[in-house]
């Protein structure tokens, strides 16, 4: 199974890089899950959580509001106006 780069970045500085499984994350329109060969997609971010699930299972958890996310190529990137890991 293929997995994901992620890099959670806030106005300021990155939060969190690396490989993951999965990203579930708020979006305007509801919840999105990302997983290994999502299609191409961007999103504007609703406050909320983002979860990151690590390839070794930890999960990574943010808050995060004010920005968007993408994805391409299994590549997630999420950047927020305001973020903090929690």
């Amino acid at each position: 199974m293929a997995d994901l780069e992620v890099s959670v970045v806030s106005a300021d500085r990155e939060l969190w890089a690396g490989t993951a499984r999965q990203v579930v994350a708020r979006t305007t329109i509801g919840q999105i899950g990302i997983l290994a060969g999502h299609e191409p997609v961007l999103g504007i971010l609703a406050e909320g959580e983002v979860r990151v699930t690590t390839t070794d299972g930890q999960v990574v958890t943010a808050r995060a509001e004010n920005g968007f996310l993408s994805v391409e190529n299994d590549q997630v990137t999420i950047v927020a106006g305001a973020a903090e890991l929690t």
